[in-house]
């Protein structure tokens, strides 16, 4: 073998790192301007074109909104509506009784198998306000808001399982890799707020959503529009403050070098998202000033701490709420509030209507009520578009695993009917909207399916709903769902 010369050979080596890099710059680059070109393809049909190195800055929709912000609250579980705004006297009348067959041939459950008796409602109903809106005894201070209240009491969903259903809820899809309704919110207007995210996320109830984090994902939409989790106790934001021994000066620097290695990746490979990135890590910078004076509930008056029950350095739904009322007041887009241990099946005292379920809506019920008369009072309820929602409902038949009579009361999922509320932000106050069967079991007045909702809550924010896209896939995608038209604004609801 011939002995290898050295300079020669890193001569070589050179010459194919050199033709790698230009044919990985290249091709990048071709990608970068394809990005564009959708971009502005997408611009021209009705949809966003995001400046990539300032994506938060504030948007114009497609016409006048009525919501200019949206706090989203999410029972996740699926609280039964027949313990809470269905009013189903029938159901009372024939509790104990067992199913018929008709109601049983065909369906999928959960959990119930053989024959299940009928289950009435487990609390009192009761009419509330001059609009004489049903509630029952648990949520009493939520019933003085019956005048504020629009409920859609006709809901319906094609998933039974709640992580697929909590998918489709907040993205669409009931499959993974969908952008979240907030994540289209702060694509389609930006953000007031240069300083905070655009979308932030607050949870309580001691775990995430059954379809975790996917709820608040970005998609294929730019990574800077996901959903920020933050706590309602501790820092925030995870690793929002400097370690021992980092002064800002010397975090600024850091930052300015990082900027700098991705500003140069940036103009050799054309990808957008680096640029997208960069603007991830001065946001972060900025939050550090900004982040703990929003979510110091210590500002707060002793007044305000009583109206929601708050209860300052730990997790709660209160203090979410709370939250959720000093972010939208400083210009976050988007707050997603999800509170898990809704799913009231009757296996276990924590999760039967008649002892877990109790406590769930005395953490709620303070909470909600505050919220609706903070924002009001301080003048923000107006263009604050406030949604209450489950995955699904719950059926008006008692679970029977196994087909035996359990211990505890608990009802299983029915992804045929289910109650949600909105306030604010251009919708009808003191109404209600469809209505369920004499049992609670079908929705079948005016049915209302999630990718209405979604059409109508970008309509009340000022978008057509089926101009709003993002080209991905070969397609124009939109929130409500491209491979399954038929989305209208349900402008029943509509002030």
């Amino acid at each position: 073998m011939a002995p290898i010369n050295l300079a020669d050979h890193l001569a070589q080596e050179r010459a194919r790192a050199n033709t790698r890099r230009h044919f990985l710059a290249g091709a990048s680059g071709l990608l970068g301007g394809l990005w564009l070109a959708g971009q502005e393809a997408s611009a021209a049909g009705g949809g966003i074109a995001v400046d990539p190195a300032r994506p938060l800055l504030p948007r114009e929709p497609h016409f006048a909104p009525r919501a200019t912000r949206v706090i989203h609250l999410h029972m996740a579980g699926a609280p039964s509506q027949l313990e809470l705004f269905d009013h189903k006297p029938d159901l009372a009348r024939l509790h104990g009784q067992p199913t018929p067959e008709s109601l049983l041939a065909g369906r999928r459950f959960a959990f119930i198998q053989g024959v299940p008796r009928l289950l009435g409602p487990v609390y009192p109903f009761a009419r509330h306000g001059e609009s004489g809106q049903w509630f029952s005894d648990r949520l009493p201070r939520l019933a003085t808001h019956a005048d504020t209240l629009c409920f859609v009491k006709s809901m319906v969903t094609d998933q039974f399982n709640h992580g697929p259903a909590q998918m489709l809820m907040h993205t669409g899809s009931q499959n993974p890799g969908m952008p979240s309704a907030g994540a289209w919110v702060t694509y389609g207007l930006g953000s007031p707020n240069q300083d905070l995210p655009g979308f932030v996320v607050l949870t309580s109830g001691g775990k995430l959503p059954d379809a975790g984090k996917t709820v608040w994902n970005s998609g294929f939409l730019p990574s800077v529009f996901q959903g920020v989790q933050c706590r309602s106790e501790g820092d925030p934001v995870l690793f929002l403050a400097n370690p021992s021994g980092v002064s800002r000066e010397l975090r600024r620097s850091m930052l300015d070098a990082i900027d700098s290695i991705n500003r140069e990746t940036a103009a050799e490979f054309g990808d957008p998202e680096t640029i997208t990135r960069i603007a991830q890590y001065e946001l972060a910078y900025r939050m550090q000033a900004t982040a703990s004076e929003a979510f110091s509930l210590g500002d707060e008056t002793k007044e305000t701490h009583g109206l929601y029950g708050t209860e300052p350095g730990r997790e709660s739904f209160a203090n979410n709420c709370l939250l959720a009322r000093r972010l939208v007041e400083r210009g976050v887009r988007f707050v997603q509030l999800f509170d898990w241990g809704w799913d009231s099946h009757g296996a276990a005292a924590s999760e039967a209507l008649n002892e877990g379920f109790k406590g769930k809506c005395r953490s709620v019920d303070r909470p909600l009520a505050a919220l609706l008369t903070d924002l009001a009072r301080r003048g923000l309820l107006d263009d604050t578009l406030v949604v209450w929602t489950g995955e699904f409902g719950r059926t008006p038949m008692q679970e029977n695993r196994n087909g035996k009579e359990m211990a505890f009361i608990g009802r299983d999922h029915n992804p045929g009917a289910f109650t949600i509320w909105l306030a604010g932000g251009g919708v009808k106050a003191g109404h209600s909207h469809g209505a369920t069967d004499d049992l609670g079991y079908q929705s079948v007045v005016d049915p209302v399916s999630v990718h209405d909702l979604h059409a109508t809550i970008l309509h009340l924010l000022g978008f057509d709903h089926l101009r709003l896209t993002y080209p991905f896939s070969g397609l124009n995608q939109r929130l409500s769902n491209v491979t399954k038209p038929g989305s209208r604004v349900v402008r029943e609801i509509l002030a």
